[in-house]
C-alpha cells in the first residue's frame, strides 16, 4: 500500500528483528514507518528522514538508547522530535534519566498495542492540541471541550462506565455558539491534522449538523442535540480493530459485518448512559439507513427513516468522503457534492442534500 507523504513518519529503532517487525506492523495500518536495526543506522536515518515520532529501545547497540536521545537533543534538526523510550524498566525506576535525556513517553515492556498506538498519537496530537491556543473563543473552547469529553467517554466505554450526556451537551455548546457567530471555520481546519480520526470525523459531523440545522432556522436547544448526536453518533467504533477501521480499499464480507456492528454497539453505549435524548439516539442509530432501505442496520424503508437521520446520513457521507485518511487523500468538497448527488440519489434525501449544498459549501470549501 503507499501511503501520502500527509501521514506521519514513525521511526522505529529496536535491535530485535521480531520485536521491530511487530511494532512496524502495528503501526503501518496508521502511519509511514522507518525501520533501524541500531543507534548508527538510526542516528543517520533519523537526520536524513526526521519522523514525528520515534521508539527507541533502551538496550539498542553500541551504548543504549539514553545515549542518542541524548545526541538526538544536541542536534537541531532532530531536538524537537517526540521520543519514547521502550525499556523493560517502568517509568518510575527510570523517571530521572528519562528527564535528563529529553524522553517524551515511556512504554514499559511488554505493552499492548492499545497503549502503543495511544502513546504515538497522543504526541503527535499535542503540537496540534497546542495550536488551537492561537484560536479565539468560542471556536477553541468548542475543541479544547470536545476532545477532552471524547476522551473521556473512550476511557468510560473501555472501563463498562455509561456515557455522561449532560458532560457532552456542555462540551458541544460553545460548538454552537461558533455555529452562530459564523465561527466555524477554525473548528474545521484545526482537526484536520488530528490524529484521532474518529474524534476528528466526530466533530467534523456535530459541525455540519449544527450548521445545517442553524441554516434551516432551527433553535438552540435543537442544535444542542444534532451537536451532541454527531460527536457520539460512532462511539460504537472503539469496538472495532484498527486494521479494520483503517484498512486501505474494499472490506471483506466479514470484515464489513464487524464494521457494521459500530452502530449496534453505539445504540448499546448510549442506551446505559443516563437520559440520553431520543434525537440523539435516532441521530446515531439511524445515520447508516438509506431511502431504498439497503441501509443497516434495520434496513428502514424511506417512510420511516426520521429527517434527524437524513440530515446526520448527509453529513456522515459527506465527512467521510472529505476526510482525510492514511490511504486516501481529502476529497474536493465539490466533487463529493456532486458524487453524493449522482451516485448517491436512492440513498440521500436530495431535496436536503440541495439545501446542504446551496447553504453550507462555502463554510467547508477549502
Amino acid at each position: 500500500m503507499h501511503i501520502p507523504m500527509h501521514v506521519p513518519l514513525i521511526s522505529v529503532i529496536d535491535s530485535n528483528a521480531t520485536n521491530r517487525a511487530k511494532v512496524a506492523e502495528v503501526l503501518m495500518s496508521m502511519y509511514r514507518v522507518n525501520q533501524y536495526p541500531d543507534a548508527e543506522r538510526g542516528w543517520h536515518g533519523l537526520r536524513i528522514a526526521p519522523p514525528r515520532v520515534v521508539l527507541i529501545d533502551d538496550e539498542i547497540p553500541p551504548h543504549g538508547g539514553f545515549a542518542l536521545i541524548h545526541q538526538m537533543r544536541q542536534e537541531p534538526v532532530l531536538a524537537e522530535v517526540a521520543v519514547v523510550l521502550v525499556s523493560r524498566h517502568d517509568k518510575a525506576e527510570i523517571a530521572s534519566a528519562l528527564s535528563q535525556c529529553g524522553a517524551n513517553a515511556c512504554l514499559p515492556k511488554p505493552y499492548g498495542r492499545n497503549h502503543l498506538i495511544r502513546t504515538i498519537s497522543a504526541l503527535i496530537n499535542h503540537d496540534v492540541e497546542s495550536r488551537w491556543n492561537e484560536l479565539t473563543d468560542p471556536s477553541r473552547q468548542a475543541l479544547k471541550g470536545t476532545v477532552e469529553i471524547f476522551n473521556d467517554i473512550s476511557d468510560s466505554i473501555a472501563a463498562g462506565e455509561p456515557v455522561r450526556f449532560t458532560s457532552v451537551k456542555d462540551a458541544c455548546a460553545p460548538l454552537v455558539d461558533a455555529i452562530g457567530t459564523n465561527d466555524v471555520r477554525g473548528i474545521l481546519d484545526g482537526v484536520k491534522e488530528h490524529d484521532n480520526y474518529s474524534y476528528a470525523h466526530s466533530l467534523r459531523v456535530a459541525t455540519l449538523l449544527s450548521l445545517f440545522g442553524h441554516t434551516l432556522g432551527l433553535p438552540r436547544e435543537d442544535l444542542m442535540m444534532l451537536a451532541s448526536g454527531g460527536l457520539l453518533h460512532d462511539v460504537g467504533k472503539v469496538a472495532i480493530p484498527h486494521e479494520i477501521l483503517n484498512k486501505p480499499g474494499r472490506l471483506t464480507e466479514a470484515e464489513f459485518a464487524v464494521m457494521k456492528g459500530h452502530v449496534t454497539e453505539t445504540i448499546r453505549y448510549l442506551d446505559a448512559g443516563a437520559a440520553i435524548p431520543r434525537p440523539v439516539v435516532i441521530i446515531a442509530a439511524q445515520h447508516h439507513e438509506k431511502l431504498d432501505g439497503t441501509g443497516y442496520p434495520l434496513g428502514l424503508p424511506k417512510g420511516e427513516l426520521n429527517e434527524l437521520a437524513r440530515m446526520a446520513s448527509i453529513a456522515d457521507v459527506f465527512s467521510a468522503l472529505t476526510d482525510r485518511r492514511v490511504y486516501k487523500p481529502a476529497m474536493e468538497a465539490e466533487k463529493a457534492l456532486t458524487l453524493m448527488t449522482e451516485q448517491m440519489s436512492h440513498h440521500l434525501d436530495q431535496h436536503l442534500l440541495r439545501l446542504f449544498r446551496t447553504m453550507l459549501l462555502d463554510a467547508v470549501r477549502d
